[in-house]
């Protein structure tokens, strides 16, 4: 029988990736404090996302996850917020039009502010800091005062968090999402790109689709999902803390939810299955990531899904495999045959960035375009051979014209990274390799469903 779950019974477990907060009462101070702030999230808003999921498990959807590494404080702004969700809606339009299916939205935003790291010091010319972790734990600056973990930060990021949601909502909800208006999409700098042109005559065929339904009488205006659109929340639940200050009980189920964001994900490093981390999100009813790299045996990976979704419940589980192109061939189908052959409903997403990390001659974190291509197809030809569904992906991109991954349409080269290189921590798409990314999906879920291929049920659904 499992133990009892509470939402502090991670605290009687190992942990790892966790800061060490020198002042520990200012952290148990900021903590009560949090318990006090009105959820970012609601419990119902989760369960509309497990439902949403629960249609991708089943071959009836598509799962489009993305955003930041990390947010940063600094770069906090309508301005920005805006442009990745149009980023967002072009690359989710395409798939729509491409694959004839719901694309689930849902964004690395409004939470995403911690990072796990390979190593807890980081070194430069001699001297020796703490890594940095993302701003809700410490700053990017390379002094001991900023990387010293400050637990007043979890504050500004809740604040931040609260007022990104409310502009995000305020563009799903308000008409910003309009499908009339999806030629207004495209962001200035994309205008250029080679993939325009593409972009263009797809919003034209959109809306002379919506110039005909109209001339037959259809009143658009009364149609509010051609209007509005569900937009979802997730993040990495690294910092445990801050996690269990913001778990409330949901007054109508009774059940604990995380309300920090939509759906929380465990990364490939705290995914150990006596551990903290696997401890808390066994007991939140949110829909759970799970990551999954190269170190991940089909046996384990079999353990963690009957701790993370008991009931085989479709909709709770998405497993986010990050192999790098040159290992996803190796790892990826013993996984998917182990879980296919157990009836698990779990959906597959394919995170390439990841596994595809390199230091570029000039000294840069990047991540070469078509590598990221390539594990993107490897991953589609895998389920197909294995006859499984694949679900979705899971992407590090921004809305902003940045030069960090290289390749796509303009070639972005190692010596280009030093252009525009904004990220402070993991190589990011620009919305113009990202769109360049949505068109290759789009071929690849036309391919996939023409041979419909859909995942078997699961003994729970049966």
């Amino acid at each position: 029988m499992a133990e009892r779950w509470s939402p502090d019974s991670w605290r009687k477990k190992p942990i790892v990736q966790m800061p060490d907060y020198p002042d520990r009462r200012a952290l148990t101070d900021v903590e009560k404090q949090l318990a006090t702030f009105p959820p970012l999230v609601f419990a119902g808003e989760a369960r509309n996302l497990k439902k949403a999921l629960a249609r991708v498990a089943n071959g009836q959807a598509f799962l489009l996850q993305g955003g930041d590494c990390a947010e940063s404080f600094a770069e906090h702004g309508a301005n920005n917020i805006r442009d990745f969700f149009r980023m967002f809606l072009q690359m989710a339009v395409v798939l729509t039009y491409a694959a004839a299916l719901p694309v689930v939205k849902v964004g690395r935003i409004a939470g995403q502010f911690a990072k796990p790291r390979s190593s807890p010091t980081e070194k430069r010319d001699g001297k020796e800091l703490p890594s940095y972790r993302g701003d809700i734990i410490n700053d990017v600056a390379f002094t001991e005062e900023a990387r010293r973990p400050d637990p007043r930060r979890q504050i500004e990021a809740y604040r931040q968090s609260a007022a990104t949601l409310n502009l995000l909502r305020a563009f799903a909800q308000g008409g910003y999402a309009n499908l009339a208006s999806v030629r207004q999409w495209m962001l200035g700098f994309v205008k250029d790109s080679p993939q325009s042109r593409r972009y263009v005559e797809l919003s034209e065929r959109i809306s002379e689709a919506l110039e005909f339904m109209q001339a037959c009488g259809l009143d658009l205006e009364s149609h509010p999902e051609l209007r509005t659109t569900d937009f979802y929340t997730s993040h990495e639940a690294l910092l445990l803390g801050f996690e269990e200050a913001l778990t409330r009980i949901d007054s109508t189920t009774g059940d604990w939810y995380a309300t920090a964001g939509h759906m929380i994900w465990i990364g490939d490093r705290t995914r150990q299955l006596d551990h903290a981390h696997i401890e808390y999100a066994r007991g939140v009813k949110n829909p759970i990531g799970l990551k999954c790299g190269p170190s991940l045996k089909a046996d384990d990976l079999l353990r963690l899904i009957d701790v993370l979704n008991p009931d085989n419940e479709p909709g709770r589980l998405t497993l986010i495999g990050r192999f790098g192109a040159e290992k996803v061939g190796e790892f990826l189908p013993a996984l998917v045959r182990a879980t296919r052959r157990e009836g698990k409903a779990v959906v597959w997403s394919c995170d390439p960035m990841h596994g595809n990390t390199i230091t570029s001659g000039s000294g840069y974190k990047t991540r070469p375009f078509d590598l990221i291509l390539k594990e993107v197809r490897s991953f589609f030809e895998i389920h197909a051979a294995e006859r499984s569904y694949a679900g979705g992906v899971h992407l590090e991109m921004t809305g902003q014209n940045v030069t960090e991954c290289t390749g796509g349409a303009r070639a972005i080269s190692d010596a280009d990274l030093n252009d525009r290189y904004h990220t402070v921590c993991d190589p990011r798409l620009n919305a113009e390799q990202a769109i360049d990314l949505a068109f290759l999906l789009a071929e690849l879920l036309k391919k996939e469903r023409v041979s419909q291929v859909r995942p078997m049920p699961a003994a729970a659904s049966l």
